[in-house]
């Protein structure tokens, strides 16, 4: 199932806009079209026991990894490799996003989502680095629960 018809299964509404392709936040920040919401980072992360994390923050929105292991009692953070990536979330590099949980088959990944996001609309891609959306952040958190994926808010 695409995530288009899983959004609509679950009855969430959503704002989509196509761009060109886009590979950092910087280049979202200039290819993709006005659409409401807060722009979003995703960080693929795993740790050496090869546990694996989703972390969706603010864009603007610095990150000290070795703080966010301590906060979730794990092992130092790495970044994941294009190969977690692509086999895990079925996704490739550009295209991080919370919403590719619907394809970890095997739960082997915890969304972690940042309070800042909490009750605001989001910009986060459906899959693919060539569109965006806009989603309510407790949609989101419907989604990632119908997965029946563990989500941790900090």
């Amino acid at each position: 199932m695409n995530i288009e018809e899983k959004l609509k299964t679950l009855k969430i509404k959503y704002d989509m806009a196509e761009h060109p392709a886009v590979y950092t936040v910087e280049e979202a920040k200039q290819k993709v079209p006005n659409i409401k919401g807060i722009g979003c980072k995703n960080l693929f992360l795993k740790t050496k026991k090869k546990e694996y994390f989703l972390y969706t923050l603010p864009d603007d929105k610095q990150i000290d990894l070795k703080k966010l292991s301590e906060k979730l009692s794990v092992t130092r953070f790495h970044f994941a490799s294009r190969e977690n990536l692509e086999d895990i979330l079925n996704i490739t590099p550009g295209s991080v996003t919370p919403l590719a949980i619907i394809n970890d088959i095997e739960n082997k990944v915890t969304v972690v989502l940042d309070k800042e996001l909490k009750n605001k609309k989001i910009l986060i891609h459906p899959n693919r680095n060539t569109a965006t959306i806009s989603i309510f952040y407790e949609d989101l958190i419907k989604l990632i629960k119908s997965e029946n994926h563990k989500i941790v808010e900090i």
